[in-house]
């Protein structure tokens, strides 16, 4: 697989300008946060723009709502400082072209379209969680109402295809394009089965560790899985080596959304911007919910089991759950898990041949993914 070529003739997985020894040092001396900032420094620009000429500054219509959501405009349409989120789906697709051999400008339309899926979903799932606030401020739905938030997610995820669409102009072939719109469109359908499965697990008091890893699998690994794909995709035209690539991309998600449960009930509330235990709160059947269901016997399930029937959980009961699961080992156990699935990530890249400074740059994301702090 080495010796193939990407679409500018150079070797995949092995960068055509090899770093020098001064860039070298600096790379082994920078923490992987730093290294996931450099990259988001690198890349984010250009998508920023990308985004803006799809989701225009000037339309009206479903626009205002859209760029609000984005952090873009604050609700009466003024300019806002409000940060936009992480945009990591983006830069994982752009750094997959690049570690392909690619040229990552091509992949843009790409890395904006998912983007907005990733917002769109944002926008349905405030709705379905009651969520008020997101990013520092209200969310959509509770300043224009539910009806006109939903059409805001539905027309975000047109502006998505619409963007995907514009690969065929950066020279892309016809069939590369539409390998990667029906990836995109696949794994989104299932990000969107992973919600259902998710809200269904609201109700349910059994549910397993492999039933969950399932669900965030879909819901949360799916769409990195495309990202990753479609950007060695669009380098390569090549759908097996995509796929390995694809494959380390979902592992990804998969710790990511581990560590986000992690951090939904252990995280820093001054850093990460919600109170300890408030996926407790808001009876998120997150995996250290699963693991304290599968630990806790006796009496204390029960217990358990009487707290979750509630219509709420509040104050002293969050700190019994939180109790409970300090005596299951649950903050351990969901640390190992995220540790172990960004570990597993990085195996489907173990063919490839990539270059060590590639390698160092998945791996410095697979870092930052299970020891972020928000």
């Amino acid at each position: 697989m080495a010796s193939q070529c990407n679409r500018q003739g150079n070797p995949l997985y092995f960068p055509s300008k090899q770093p020098s020894h001064r860039d070298e040092v600096k790379r082994l001396h920078l923490t992987a946060e730093q290294q996931v900032a450099a990259l988001q420094q690198r890349y984010l620009g250009a998508v920023y723009d990308r985004l803006h000429h799809v989701v225009p500054q000037d339309a009206d219509g479903t626009y205002p709502m859209l760029r609000y959501h984005l952090g873009w405009e604050e609700a009466d349409g003024t300019p806002s400082s409000t940060s936009g989120g992480k945009a990591l789906r983006p830069v994982l697709c752009l750094m997959a072209c690049e570690m392909a051999g690619g040229d990552w400008h091509q992949a843009l339309p790409a890395a904006a379209a998912l983007e907005l899926v990733h917002n769109f979903s944002l926008l349905h799932d405030d709705i379905q969680d009651r969520d008020i606030t997101r990013r520092g401020r209200a969310t959509a739905w509770t300043i224009w109402g539910i009806p006109q938030a939903v059409v805001a997610g539905n027309a975000m995820r047109v502006a998505a295809d619409r963007s995907l669409t514009q690969l065929a102009d950066s020279g892309l072939s016809a069939p590369t394009t539409i390998a990667a719109s029906r990836m995109l469109t696949q794994r989104y359908m299932e990000m969107i089965e992973g919600q259902y499965l998710d809200m269904s697990f609201e109700e349910s008091g059994e549910v397993t560790t492999a039933q969950y890893l399932d669900m965030i699998g879909r819901k949360t690994g799916a769409l990195i899985q495309s990202a990753m794909y479609m950007g060695a995709l669009i380098a390569t035209g090549d759908t097996r080596s995509a796929e390995a690539i694809g494959q380390c991309g979902r592992g990804l998600g998969l710790a990511f959304q581990v560590w986000d449960d992690y951090l939904g009930i252990w995280g820093d509330p001054a850093v990460f911007g919600k109170p300890v235990g408030s996926d407790i709160a808001r009876k998120k059947k997150s995996l250290p919910v699963v693991h304290v269901f599968q630990q806790i016997r006796g009496a204390d399930r029960q217990r358990l089991l009487q707290i979750y029937s509630a219509p709420e959980i509040q104050g002293a009961d969050v700190e019994t759950v939180m109790a409970m699961m300090a005596e299951a080992g649950t903050d351990r156990y969901v640390r190992e898990i995220a540790l172990t699935q960004s570990q597993q990530a990085l195996e489907p890249l173990s063919g490839l041949g990539i270059s060590d400074d590639i390698r160092r740059q998945v791996t410095a994301m697979a870092e930052f993914f299970v020891t972020r702090e928000k």
